[in-house]
């Protein structure tokens, strides 16, 4: 029996309240009462919910519920005019009795004469009278199958649906029924369940079907299912004369769900048990979008602990489709809405446009972005029905809703993912078709289902997307690639991205993301589509953000049109690394109104503005390729890497380790120099290296615990599976990168934590060898250090640098080489100078704290930053302006990088000719 129209149950409900006018007494006629209540909803009372179900209350007697539907509602009914607060109490003193799946999450409370209804989820009540009624019919959405749904991305029923689910899948599994059968069958499962409680199937069909025609000990339960499927694909008037009646129930569903045949799934009375369970939960409250990621996540055990934490949250999608169509089609429905010429005519050509529009998700998963974008979709083509109806009356509701699921195209390389992704975009348009229904007051649901979406099981780096979509047909491509380092492939992804990435130079350190750049970039150019992919940070940040852009941006005509800056991805699991995200959206055509997204805070909202342009590096700045230098641009001394020893650890010690040494190895204690890495340098411990450079041989033969050390290195080298390292193993007393400086020396950390704005530089004396981890440079009058520790150095270092994680991953050919220094007066200079002085003299102050402690963003000392401030005053005065943001700084520095590079390119052509 399909559900009735809102406008029908409006009218058995004027017709029920007249009817039950001036009742008044409890037991003679509450049961009847309820029977009719529930008829009103077109809803056999004994299909959901009995009488006087036996239950032992808090205290431990013996009580009975007026009317429980299991899970769902309990009703406590008293005689007109009695207390009904103090029946809403005795329904709660109901529930230690009842197990966990028979919770209700309404209780309604009634006289007769007044309802209250409680929502125990919202923690919210509603009271009216009798006569109020059918005003009020809209509360009961739950029992008419009209679920008021809700994409909350933590929802207990979300999560719980999901364990029920993987505990059946583990259990069908050890019985033998695995791999694609045990995917189909599961997901088949998922649209009975949900059918079962938003009004695709009769209220409880399916697990009535279960409970009543099955054996309890479940032998015979696949069989039944498989009957069941088989029913589910064949129209009514094609089925057998003499079919189960109660099979004979369930609708025609089509749209190729329940066409394969499937083996028989073996089951048990602890399996059934399972499956009645599942069914017990209230289907209608849970979200396609969010439950989707979590059925797929029950297949591994190990994502299971972490239910919840596994899905694309909504937030973050609409960060992609607003900007990408949403706010566009919006901005031109409201326009459309205000003219007064030609109106209905503009409002059915904008909902046709609604109708073409397609949508690609080239790496769907189980269709998250498909989904919340299909459903923002059909709630702004509801607001243009109402709108060409204008409180008109219509009997054909289904010739106005033209919105469809064909319109959606995925490709997804998991296929258990890819037809989650199927089924959940159904399950949305049923959601949506009931929203329909509630509007106009009409039943409306699309059964059998004769529209499919496109979703694809293949690889997406491997397919030709004109295959799956042809290009003059679509208009957006939207999604999230896979997160995975060029460092984290696996052989295969390295092989898939290598196809793709082969006609780009230089493209070995390549995210395994890029790869749906590249793809979307051949796919688009020459067309109008729009693309807006979420991936990690990493695709513009360091050497990446050139290789990829420039032959995005100069080979393929991209053109970034909104992009958010980094911005920390919400819905991972706990105890998992934070992974920092950005969101471009691009197309190949040119002049595209440019919005660029910040956030001041990365873990909150961000704050959004026109712009002219956005740069490789999400920057309204110009689009400046920044290349690897071997020397630096400005005239400035030149930044190298530290020593590199390749000893095998032999060479290098702790301070206790030293002095043990010394106390065995007298001899040894010249030779033992300190040793400074970035860790050494920011925790602010010492370490020493046994430097033998400059020991003479004759010395080396007085000291045999430093010829066991030689000896060590010695072998280490020999037996390495490296050929240059094999080489070095004849001189085992020299560091195979020697780069010891003679004099005070400037260290900067290659790597330090983006929490910091201030990379911890510092100096050091003369003596001290700086390991490989930093670089190092000679700076005699702490014009580099002030340099180096300026606001302005910081944000060049921000933007063009490499990252690790989130953290800075300095490079000397990229970013200092590159830097652009102001060209100081000797006065300038000196003032620069000065002012770093004062940054290590209230370093000095702070003995017990380390360069970690002092550049804690939360506890760095006033006095300490205020150097800072003064000293960045003086940085900008060198460069002749003055700035508020680092944006402002890193635009400026790339006009003057633009600038020198242009000069000395210009110097270097006129040297020649």
């Amino acid at each position: 029996m399909a559900l009735l129209s809102w406008n029908e149950i409006r009218a058995r409900a004027i017709k029920f309240s007249k009817e039950w006018e001036g009742e008044t007494s409890e037991s003679a006629e509450a049961k009847s009462f309820w029977d009719s209540f529930f008829n009103v909803f077109g809803i056999s009372r004994r299909r959901v919910a009995t009488f006087e179900k036996s239950v032992k209350k808090a205290g431990g007697e013996q009580g009975f519920v007026d009317l429980l539907w299991k899970g769902v509602l309990l009703v406590e009914h008293k005689s007109k005019g009695k207390d009904l607060e103090k029946a809403y109490n005795q329904a709660k003193d109901y529930f230690p009795g009842l197990k966990e799946s028979e919770l209700p999450r309404y209780i309604l409370v009634s006289d007769f004469e007044n309802f209250v209804l409680y929502d125990l989820d919202e923690d919210g009540e509603r009271r009216f009278k009798l006569n109020q009624f059918p005003q009020n019919i809209e509360l009961f959405g739950f029992i008419a199958g009209y679920q008021k749904q809700e994409i909350r991305e933590q929802n207990p029923v979300n999560i719980h649906a999901a364990e029920k689910m993987g505990e059946l899948h583990d259990k069908l599994k050890i019985v033998g029924y695995a791999g694609h059968d045990l995917e189909v069958f599961l997901v088949r499962l998922l649209f009975c369940l949900f059918a079962d409680d938003t009004g695709i199937f009769e209220k409880n069909l399916f697990r009535d079907y279960i409970e009543e025609e099955t054996r309890e000990d479940g032998h015979d339960l696949g069989f039944y299912l498989a009957g069941l499927f088989e029913t589910l694909n064949t129209p009514v008037e094609n089925r057998a004369k003499n079919i189960d009646e109660n099979l004979n129930k369930f609708p025609y569903v089509n749209g190729s769900l329940f066409a394969e045949r499937l083996g028989i799934a073996t089951f048990d009375f602890e399996m059934r048990e399972l499956l009645l369970e599942s069914a017990a939960l209230d289907w209608g409250l849970i979200s396609p979008a969010v439950f989707g990621s979590l059925f797929q996540s029950v297949m591994d055990v190990e994502q299971r602990r972490t239910l919840g934490a596994h899905y694309t949250s909504e937030e973050n999608i609409l960060k992609v489709i607003k900007p990408l169509f949403l706010d566009d089609l919006w901005d031109e429905f409201e326009k459309i809405k205000n003219i007064k010429t030609r109106r209905e005519e503009k409002l059915n050509e904008f909902h046709e446009k609604l109708a073409s529009l397609r949508f690609l998700d080239p790496a769907c998963g189980c269709g998250n972005f498909l989904i919340i974008s299909y459903r923002e979709l059909r709630l702004l083509e509801l607001e243009v029905i109402r709108e060409i109806l204008r409180g008109q009356m219509t009997l054909n509701i289904d010739l106005w809703v033209k919105v469809d699921v064909d319109q959606f195209y995925g490709i997804e390389i998991d296929e258990f993912a890819s037809q989650i992704a199927q089924v959940a975009l159904w399950l949305i348009d049923h959601q949506m078709n009931m929203k329909v229904s509630n509007e106009f007051g009409e039943y409306f649901v699309r059964l059998p289902l004769r529209k499919k979406p496109h979703i694809i099981h293949g690889n997406a780096l491997l397919l030709d997307w004109d295959s799956v979509v042809p290009k003059k047909e679509l208009n957006y491509i939207l999604g999230n690639p896979p997160f995975v380092g060029s460092s984290l492939m696996t052989k295969e992804q390295k092989e898939d991205l290598k196809q793709v990435t082969k006609v780009i130079p230089k493209a070995g350190s390549l995210d395994f993301v890029t790869g749906w750049y590249i793809k979307s970039s051949d796919y688009i150019r020459g067309t109008k589509i729009k693309v807006g992919l979420v991936s990690t940070n990493s695709v513009v940040q360091g050497e990446q953000a050139i290789v990829i852009w420039r032959y995005l941006m100069y080979q393929k005509d991209v053109e970034i049109h909104f992009a958010h800056q980094t911005f920390q991805w919400n819905n991972e699991a706990k105890g998992k690394a934070a992974v920092f995200c950005v969101i471009i959206g691009f197309s190949s055509m040119g002049g595209l109104p440019k919005t660029l997204f910040s956030y001041p805070n990365i873990k909150g909202e961000p704050t959004s503005k026109s712009v002219d342009m956005i740069n490789q590096y999400l920057l309204e700045a110009p689009t400046i390729f920044i290349d690897v230098r071997r020397k630096p641009l400005s005239d400035v001394p030149p930044m190298i890497y530290g020593t590199k020893p390749v000893d095998g650890g032999q060479f290098i010690f702790t301070e206790e380790e030293k002095e043990d040494f010394i106390q065995k190895e007298p001899l040894s204690e010249k030779y033992l120099r300190p040793w400074i890495g970035s860790h050494e340098m920011v925790n602010g411990y010492q370490r020493y290296c046994l430097y033998l450079a400059d020991c003479p041989p004759q010395e080396l033969r007085k000291m045999p615990y430093v010829r066991e050390r030689i000896e060590a290195v010695r072998r280490m080298r020999s037996e390495s599976k490296k050929p240059a390292t094999q080489k070095w193993a004849y001189y085992p007393t020299r560091f195979i990168e020697d780069r010891t400086m003679d004099g005070d020396i400037l260290i900067v950390p290659s790597h330090t934590s983006e929490n910091r704005k201030f990379i911890p530089v510092g100096y050091f004396e003369h003596g001290t060898i700086a390991s490989n981890a930093v670089f190092q440079v000679i700076d005699p009058d702490k014009y580099i250090f002030g340099i180096l520790n300026s606001s302005m150095h910081m944000a060049w270092t921000r933007t063009v640098c490499g990252r690790l994680k989130g953290d800075y991953r300095y490079s000397n050919t990229l970013v200092y080489n590159n830097f652009i220094f102001p060209e100081p007066t000797e006065k300038q200079k000196s003032d620069i100078g000065k002012k770093a002085q004062k940054i290590l003299d209230v370093r000095s102050k702070y003995t017990d704290s380390t360069l970690a402690d002092l550049y804690d963003p939360l506890v760095t000392p006033p006095d300490l930053l205020k150097a800072h401030q003064e000293l960045d005053k003086f940085v900008e005065k060198t460069y002749g302006k003055t700035f508020k943001t680092d944006e402002e700084r890193v635009a400026f520095l790339f006009e003057k990088y633009k600038e020198k590079k242009y000069r000395q390119e210009l110097n270097s052509s006129n040297r020649k000719s």
